[in-house]
């Protein structure tokens, strides 16, 4: 059966048990129903219709399923379909594991505020969804489509006495720069409620900060371009290249072109320690750097293959071993 089908099926089961689940039982349960729990008991501290419930965990489980979905078109397609379905059964169990939870404490309870919630649901909940995440995803690994690139000799190009060379290369994160824009529109609305005094204390005014911080993180991760020529290795982030991590050649033994997914490296962003990290943006061709001093620097970027035999060239040519 193809993985596709198997993920919209996925979807299907997990929607209908949230779905029919609270409906099939609403007669035993108190409406309003708890549906929070602070960190410091088992009271709960919030509540919600059931109708209000089963609309909420069913679009909040579509727009998991979705993204998972997306995320598993990366160019890199079998590491991150992997992910992508190991994300899709966690996130589907997780949910599945909550609502079984809320329903049980709130079965024949007299009022919401009577519903206790035991010790042991949430960490057997958690422990459930890693258990699914990794046994699909460990499940789904197969053997690479091509040899690591890992121990294969660095590609170069051969340049001519004098010859001057410049490789650019960029790669952009849609769905970070619909953050940037979504959070960039935040920032408008509540600033201009609060500077307009429309909205004295509350809520919005707090929802300016985290709004800026979420603008300017999504617009650095949003683009990122890659220059190689002269005497260096120029990293631009963000839309307009700014800022930029300048890599002198005298520092980078060799350069090559390796497939990574976000699963190997630990997700999107910026990943890893100083001296062996990742710039990912997007699954797939990475231009991996390494440095003369042992450590190594991975960066996805199109066309990184190219990039890295111009990088070993001008190493070759114009750095003194």
């Amino acid at each position: 059966m193809r993985a596709r089908v198997v993920a919209v099926v996925w979807w299907l089961a997990v929607a209908a048990a949230l779905l029919l689940g609270p409906l099939a039982l609403r007669d035993r349960l108190p409406d309003p129903m708890a549906t929070h729990w602070g960190t410091s008991g088992a009271v709960p501290d919030g509540s919600n219709s059931v109708t209000a419930h089963v609309i909420t965990t069913v679009i909040l489980w579509t727009g998991l399923w979705l993204l998972f979905l997306l995320l598993g078109r990366a160019r890199d397609r079998r590491a991150a379909r992997v992910t992508s379905y190991a994300g899709m059964a966690a996130s589907g169990v997780l949910l599945l594991g909550a609502d079984a939870s809320t329903l049980a404490v709130n079965l024949d309870a007299p009022s919401w505020r009577a519903t206790l919630l035991p010790g042991w649901h949430v960490p057997l909940v958690i422990a459930a969804a890693a258990v699914a995440g990794s046994l699909v995803g460990y499940l789904g690994k197969g053997a690479p489509d091509e040899p690591s690139p890992r121990d294969a000799a660095p590609p170069a190009l051969r340049l001519r006495a004098g010859q001057r060379a410049v490789w650019v290369s960029r790669v952009d994160n849609r769905w970070l720069a619909a953050v940037s824009a979504l959070a960039l529109a935040g920032v408008a609305v509540t600033g201009a409620l609060t500077i307009l005094g429309v909205t004295s204390g509350g809520l919005v005014p707090r929802l300016l900060p985290g709004f800026a911080i979420v603008l300017v993180a999504a617009l650095a991760g949003s683009a990122l371009s890659v220059r190689a020529g002269d005497d260096a290795v120029t990293i631009g982030f963000g839309p307009l290249g700014w800022p930029a991590r300048r890599i002198p050649l005298s520092k980078i033994e060799s350069a090559w072109c390796e497939r990574l997914s976000p699963g190997e490296v630990g997700g999107w962003g910026f990943r890893g320690l100083p001296g062996r990290a990742t710039i990912m943006l997007r699954g797939g061709e990475c231009l991996v750097l390494r440095y003369r001093s042992g450590g190594r620097l991975a960066i996805s970027i199109d066309d990184a293959e190219r990039g890295a035999s111009l990088i070993n060239a001008l190493i070759a040519e114009r750095v003194p071993s």
